[in-house]
């Protein structure tokens, strides 16, 4: 998708109408904006700084985690920053910034991007790195979807909770009521010699609820089992 980027400061707030006033002395290429919305009413997005700057913890882990990139692909780490960059601005629209002194908001932005192109690129971590990971991040989701370990990172399989009984026929489960966590098969074992509670109370994770477009996406269920589950593919 196309889009222009405009910077400037919001000047009033009236209701559900916001006036922004471009800063940098710049006026709109009104014939470039239309062009983009090709015949449609243009939608803008508003991000909203915080005024203060990137924190020493946020750029210990972004550089953490570019340091373990770079030792996996063979660039040094100010070509790996250079490239994860490029890819940010180009996907994102972002302008150029810099880890010295970025905003604060800017800084975690860009570390959840580092960490989902480390996923999407098969780029492993050091397991030391994961607290580099900030809280409300989609760890879970993400070790899911990549099959990876949400413990110490090594290729996982998904598990369920509560566990599904040997024999069973896992493509007669309806999964949606099942609770997920992707575990290596050391921690598998360790889950069943600990039992769940002690399992999650001493590594700090929970299972997820997964709704149904992304069951379907992990190919734990298909369209088809939903409406036989619901009664609705009877003939």
């Amino acid at each position: 998708m196309s889009n222009v980027r405009f910077d400037g400061e919001i000047t009033a707030i009236s209701g559900a109408t916001i006036t922004v006033s471009l800063t940098g002395g710049r006026d709109v290429d009104t014939l470039r904006v239309a062009k983009l919305a090709a015949g449609r009413r243009p939608s803008v997005s508003i991000d909203v700084e915080d005024g203060r700057s990137i924190s020493p913890e946020q750029r210990r882990k972004v550089w953490a985690l570019l340091n373990d990139y770079a030792d996996f692909t063979g660039y040094n780490p100010l070509e790996m920053e250079a490239w994860v960059k490029a890819y940010y601005m180009a996907e994102t629209g972002s302008d150029y910034f810099s880890l010295s002194d970025c905003s604060m908001s800017k800084a975690s932005e860009f570390l959840s991007y580092v960490i989902d192109f480390g996923f999407a690129n098969d780029i492993p971590w050091q397991t030391k790195h994961l607290d580099s990971i900030p809280s409300d991040y989609p760890l879970m989701m993400q070790c899911l979807k990549h099959r990876m370990c949400v413990i110490c990172g090594k290729h996982a399989d998904i598990d369920h909770e509560p566990p599904i009984g040997n024999g069973r026929n896992r493509n007669e489960i309806d999964n949606r009521r099942y609770k997920f966590f992707p575990l290596c098969r050391v921690h598998h074992t360790i889950r069943h010699d600990l039992g769940i509670d002690a399992f999650i109370d001493h590594y700090h994770i929970k299972p997820v609820k997964l709704d149904e477009p992304t069951l379907i996406s992990l190919r734990l269920n298909t369209c088809a089992d939903f409406d036989r589950f619901d009664g609705l593919g009877a003939g």
